[in-house]
């Protein structure tokens, strides 16, 4: 029997550790770290992880202020308020929830953010840092989801160094900081992608598999080593009958569950570490204006 990752907890235990920092923070300082939550439209999946991501965000201790624009928002009405939250000192992270209206473009908009407040840890010179800093990363701004990842792996105990890993999608979000993220703990990194040759049999001479690839259920007991660790990072909605749909992954949970060492479970798995690390990135945004570290 695999390992069930429980994303649930490790997050839990990010969080607890981030509530104590920040009461620490208040008593020495007086402040906490704000994050400004920008949503534009009213996307319903945006909506809900909105919400999660405010409530998350109260719990630790960290100032939330929600900006909830219409769907017809200009693109320079968007910009001059990034702009403002740029210049508000009680503001130390950004977050603009995706995806935006198709008449904005985002790489814009997500550029228009200071490196210093970039909660997502997408701006360049943030992926930049991460890409030629040495193995210490406390104080940089990293892509959530893939360090939530990386969090699911150490949970494990075991020593990476070494490690065959093989990353499914080449997305700037998740595929290229994982593999940068896991060549910093001196794996064996190969990326594939939809234009890899015979990606099945690259897949399955992986020690740690990431997929995140956006097709569910995509990955089956063919593609995987005996024992190999999965993170399955995608999350997809999949209709049941005419009334009900379900959250899968992009791996087929039931199929490898009993070939693996250890996997990450959709929902449950990735999700709430995602979360749990866009309010530390926060938190680490504070702490360096603060020169706490």
């Amino acid at each position: 029997m695999s390992q069930i990752l429980d994303g649930k907890k490790v997050a839990q235990k990010l969080k607890d550790e981030l509530k104590i920092e920040i009461e620490n923070i208040k008593s020495k300082f007086n402040r906490v770290p704000g994050l400004a939550v920008v949503q534009v439209g009213n996307v319903a999946a945006s909506s809900v992880y909105v919400k999660a991501k405010t409530k998350a965000a109260k719990e630790v201790g960290i100032n939330v202020f929600d900006h909830h624009l219409e769907e017809t928002t200009d693109q320079n009405d968007l910009i001059n308020l990034i702009s403002q939250l740029n210049s508000n000192g009680d503001v130390d992270g950004i977050l603009v929830q995706l995806p935006l209206p198709k008449t904005i473009n985002e790489e814009a908009v997500l550029n228009c953010i200071i490196p210093e407040k970039d909660a997502d840890g997408f701006h360049p010179l943030n992926v930049g840092k991460l890409s030629i800093s040495n193995k210490n990363d406390e104080n940089l701004m990293i892509p959530c989801t893939p360090y939530g990842c990386l969090m699911l792996l150490r949970e494990l105990g075991i020593d990476l160094a070494g490690k065959n890993a093989v990353v499914i999608g080449r997305s700037n979000i998740v595929g290229k900081p994982m593999a940068q993220l896991l060549l910093k703990e001196s794996c064996t990194v190969t990326t594939v992608h939809s234009k890899t040759v015979d990606i099945e049999s690259i897949c399955k001479k992986a020690d740690i598999l990431i997929a995140a690839i956006g097709k569910p259920e995509f990955i089956n007991k063919d593609w995987v080593k005996e024992g190999a660790i999965i993170i399955d990072v995608g999350i997809n909605r999949v209709k049941i009958n005419e009334e009900k749909s379900k959250l899968v992954g992009d791996v087929l949970f039931s199929d490898v569950e009993n070939k693996v060492s250890a996997i990450s479970p959709v929902p449950g798995g990735v999700g709430p570490m995602t979360i749990a690390c866009l309010l530390r990135n926060t938190t680490i945004s504070c702490k360096n204006k603060l020169s706490i570290n």
